[in-house]
């Protein structure tokens, strides 16, 4: 099966993993982004299009992860005149780190939903309430930057504005869910070569199938969750309102009716490992890093990339070889010339260690339109020696 990739000096071994996947019987497109790199199975930036069929590890480990914006009230002046304050507002209301939770639970309506649909999301549906508003380890940011609109198209006029952005997911039970359902479906396909095994899929029709689908919709409210909480709980410390909002997930399945090789419309499962949904007019957020800019995009519906986008700048290193070649004398020289605050992070997220996100939005200027410019300025991540879980 023939699929188109968009960039240039992606990773062979990348590339390789989006050959096999188009290997499965059960395959029937795919596309691979500009971000692309490395992970299980189906590499971060795959995208591919199934008939009924989900591959969990396709959807990826941090299931739903996904990103959040909203626009702040507040002058744009504010942040650098009172940053302590703001400082506070994200070491407060949020939690970072494997293990982050918080002590006195936070309220949601997704805790009522039904979390008997997988017996791995009744069995953490209490560590997940515990874990509700925090946002993990690895590539999860919630930051705060200015926000330069083009076009109006974005949802304010154009101008500066004060932006917060949130980037993570599904937590611990997500990951759960994901490593259950990788290694039943592994079960279900002993005839899968080892290049294949962890590309290993459950039939829709099946209740593992069925099991697992429902889970993941769950951890897709979940996460959803996870970020209006951030968000709420920091704009109310800050005492101010919200004039736009804005969120886009990936690491994610969805049911999509596309046009094949053959000219013929389907119905079929799209796995976004690490893509963001690009339909025609769709508006996304797709990141940099924490010393790069990040966009507000309009997806223009491409077909052959079965309507994706990257879904950040992707890593051009792996973080064993980030810690190897930088240091933190690097990365505070490289922030500090661009304006950034830095709370907390791994040297394995320095910005040096992530492609050149401009590079990767002109590699897909056919698949989105840029519609706004974010640009970080004061940047929490999980401390340094924590497990990432992005």
């Amino acid at each position: 099966m023939k699929y188109r990739i968009w960039g240039s000096g992606l990773e062979p071994d990348a590339v390789k993993q989006m050959d096999n996947a188009c290997r499965l019987p059960v395959a029937v497109s795919g596309a691979l982004m500009p971000d692309a790199h490395v992970g299980y199975g189906l590499p971060i930036g795959g995208v591919l299009a199934t008939r009924d069929a989900v591959i969990p590890y396709a959807v990826g480990v941090d299931i739903a992860c996904r990103m959040k914006m909203t626009v702040l009230d507040l002058p744009l002046d504010e942040l650098a005149a009172n940053q302590p304050r703001f400082a506070r507002a994200l070491e407060r209301e949020t939690a970072f780190g494997m293990g982050g939770a918080f002590s006195t639970r936070r309220a949601h309506d997704v805790m009522d939903a039904d979390w008997q649909v997988s017996p791995v999301t009744a069995r953490m549906k209490d560590r997940a309430w515990s874990q509700l508003g925090t946002s993990g380890s690895g590539n999860h940011f919630v930051e705060f930057g200015r926000l330069t609109v083009m076009d109006a198209d974005a949802g304010l006029p154009a101008g500066d504005y004060l932006a917060l952005l949130s980037h993570s997911g599904s937590r611990g039970t997500g990951a759960q869910v994901a490593d259950h359902y990788s290694k039943l479906a592994r079960t279900r396909h002993p005839e899968l070569p080892q290049d294949l095994a962890q590309l290993a899929w459950l039939d829709l029709w099946t209740e593992a199938g069925q099991e697992y689908w429902a889970a993941m919709e769950l951890m897709g409210r979940y996460a959803a969750a996870n970020h209006a909480l951030i968000h709420t709980c920091i704009a109310r410390a800050l005492g101010a309102e919200v004039r736009l909002d804005l969120e886009n997930h990936h690491n994610f399945a969805w049911r999509e009716r596309h046009r094949m090789a053959d000219g013929t419309d389907a119905d079929v499962i799209v796995h976004r490992k690490g893509a963001t949904p690009a339909g025609a007019g769709v508006l996304g957020i797709i990141p940099g890093s924490m010393g790069t800019p990040g966009y507000v995009v309009r997806g223009k519906g491409e077909a052959a990339s079965l309507n994706s986008a990257a879904h950040g700048a992707g890593r051009r290193m792996s973080r064993t070889k980030a810690k190897k070649i930088f240091s933190w004398d690097d990365a505070k020289a490289f922030l500090r010339e661009r304006g950034v605050t830095l709370l907390s992070a791994g040297l394995d997220e320095v910005p040096m260690a992530y492609k050149d996100i401009d590079a990767v939005m002109a590699a897909q200027a056919d698949l989105v339109e840029p519609l706004a410019r974010f640009e970080p300025r004061l940047v929490k991540m999980a401390p340094a020696g924590e497990k990432p879980e992005d």
